[in-house]
């Protein structure tokens, strides 16, 4: 646990004291018929109104409505107090950490801001629409049923399907205020220097311009367990500015280093501490709390590296649903529960499929030294709007969790989802690749996956989804058709191939990304990948074989697994939804290893 660490804050990473929690009861309307725009109801919301509890969306069991029709447009209000003389000159920030899809604010009935996309969090300044005592908050959030738009795994269907499952509808993660100083740090991007044993800071600072110049200063202190090991200060002459702190302790003098640096991985996940502080006239003015590690993930020919050593992955899927909560976590123990009973099975780390989780648990994953894959979202059509949409959504999502060291892999595309013909056709290719160097623009140091599974344009690594439940089989195919496989001209899972027309393989990294999904006959009504196991002797005696045979091909480092538990009709977890192992976890523990 770092030092910054506080619990239920929304924003493990950036961290301040003066803050409050929104979740909780609300008003809550549907509005099927469109009435709520031109009757106004961000001044006089309806009543009687429901009541909702939030972050839990109408559709799902904890929200109190449990509700899980399509109602396309729904609306919130609560009140929200303001003590004016405790707010002073500061400004009063409200956060969204993810609300699906299209949200527009209101405060006292004036337009605070609007925001599109699910799966990013956004925020709005609403000092000056509050008055001191009693104030009026109304959110509107409309989500059609849009193909277009990146939905994940959610429905757009009246009924689940396949791997498809009810669809989330407005408000789901946590929604706060924030009081900051007028004068603030916005924003802190770390990035580990790794090979000159640096941290870059990239710091970003709001403030009304007369601040900025010689008497606006930051200062960063980093430490290790307690003990101070470096402190930089830099002008704010402009509201950007780096600075790079030395992480080599290495004749120092820090009792109880024995060597320069502390790395992070799964094995050792060592975090630094890190203040940052405003200040103005040589007052401090802001103060954030974060943290940050020293780690490099990177390629090297047919092998990934962490920190320079060969890295050996053994991923599980985890599509983070909860049973009466959807994709909302019940609450932070319930992340925590997951993080542990993931490596309590033998997994190393997490493709966290078709979510952007809650910031809580990235944190956790750094803490405990769970790698993790951060996948987008897909839309379901390839048209010009969900080009922007998606765009749009995922490079605000790739600046948000920059951050946390946990994340190795960017994975902008999944199956072909969203570019259902990239395998022949150049616009959809573009469209792949364009997002590819996007991705790298903001973050050139993380591999970036492009079409995970199949169908690959330009990628860094070459993933490939195949569900062969006999594991001779597998190998054989692996092994004796690895030149067909690797270029293109065989058809690894029976189906599609792994390079889009035009491409070729370059000699990176091969991954087996989905393999596995088997299911129980006794684990209820639903479907796993293949045919179900009877019991429990031919379960683990299927995974035993399907496991080996990954491990034994030459030029595959490493997997991931489906799945870490069953999601609705999909039944396929090494735990059930309620998160009971179907399996002692330590006989799944004694394969994996």
């Amino acid at each position: 646990m770092t030092e910054c660490y506080v619990e239920n804050y929304p924003r493990p990473q950036f961290v301040r004291g003066q803050w409050t929690d929104l979740n909780g009861q609300w008003d809550f309307a549907f509005d099927d018929a469109d009435r709520g725009d031109p009757e106004r109801w961000y001044e006089d919301f309806p009543s009687p109104a429901l009541s909702i509890r939030v972050p839990f969306t109408f559709e799902t069991e904890l929200s109190g409505i449990h509700d899980e029709a399509l109602h396309p447009c729904v609306w919130y209000h609560r009140i929200l107090p303001v003590d004016a003389n405790a707010l002073g000159d500061d400004r009063l920030i409200l956060h969204f950490e993810g609300s699906d899809f299209y949200t527009r604010v209101w405060v006292n009935g004036r337009c605070a801001g609007s925001h599109r996309g699910g799966y990013a969090r956004f925020s709005f300044d609403i000092t000056d629409l509050v008055h001191d005592g009693e104030n009026s908050l109304t959110v509107q959030v409309r989500d059609d049923p849009d193909v277009g738009q990146p939905r994940g795994k959610q429905r757009w269907l009246g009924e689940n399907y396949g791997c498809w499952y009810v669809q989330l509808t407005g408000i789901w993660k946590t929604v706060w205020t924030e009081q900051v100083p007028k004068a603030r740090l916005e924003k802190a991007k770390m990035t580990p220097l790794f090979d000159r044993n640096e941290l870059k800071i990239e710091l970003t600072a709001a403030a009304p311009p007369q601040y900025f110049g010689p008497e606006l200063s930051a200062e960063v202190e980093v430490r290790f367990e307690g003990t101070l090991l470096g402190r930089v200060c830099v002008s704010m002459l402009t509201p950007y500015q780096t600075v790079t702190v030395d992480m080599n302790m290495y004749g120092k003098g820090v009792p109880g280093f024995a060597w320069d640096m502390k790395t992070w991985s799964p094995a050792e996940p060592n975090l630094y501490d890190v203040d940052l502080r405003l200040r103005y006239r040589g007052e401090v003015i802001d103060k954030v709390g974060s943290y940050c590690a020293m780690r490099e993930i990177r390629i090297d020919g047919p092998n990934i590296l962490l920190n320079g050593e060969p890295l050996y992955q053994r991923l599980i899927l985890d599509q983070g649903y909860w049973k009466k909560s959807g994709l909302t976590p019940p609450d932070e123990a319930a992340l925590i529960r997951d993080i542990e009973s993931i490596q309590a099975l033998g997994f190393n780390g997490v493709r966290k499929h078709q979510k952007i989780e809650d910031e809580r648990f990235l944190y956790w994953c750094d803490v405990k030294g769970l790698l993790v894959w951060s996948e987008a979202p897909a839309a379901y059509v390839f048209t010009e709007q969900a080009v922007r949409e998606f765009i749009s959504e995922w490079m605000e999502i790739v600046e948000q969790n920059y951050d946390h060291p946990c994340i190795i892999t960017w994975t902008p595309f999944n199956e072909s989802w969203g570019a259902g013909r990239v395998k022949t056709r150049r616009d959809q290719q573009h469209f792949t690749e364009a997002v590819y160097h996007l991705t790298k623009s903001l973050d050139p140091y993380r591999p970036v996956i492009v079409n995970d599974g199949w169908e690959h344009t330009v990628s860094d690594i070459l993933t490939l989804h195949d569900y062969e439940e006999k594991g001779q089989v597998l190998k054989d195919r692996y092994v004796g058709r690895k030149e067909g496989i690797l270029a293109g001209t065989v058809y690894h899972n029976g189906f599609k191939a792994a390079l889009a027309d035009g491409f070729a393989y370059r000699g990176q990294p091969v991954m087996i990304s989905e393999f596995g999904g088997i299911a129980f006959k006794d684990s209820g009504e639903g479907w796993g990948y293949g045919t179900m196991a009877a019991s429990e002797e031919e379960f683990l005696e299927r995974l035993k074989g399907i496991a080996a045979a990954v491990r034994e091909i030459p030029y595959v480092c490493g997997y991931c697994y489906t799945q870490v538990t069953d999601v609705q009709q999909e039944i396929n977890g090494l735990m059930d939804m309620d998160r009971n192992f179907k399996v002692a976890p330590e006989k799944i523990r004694d394969i994996i290893l």
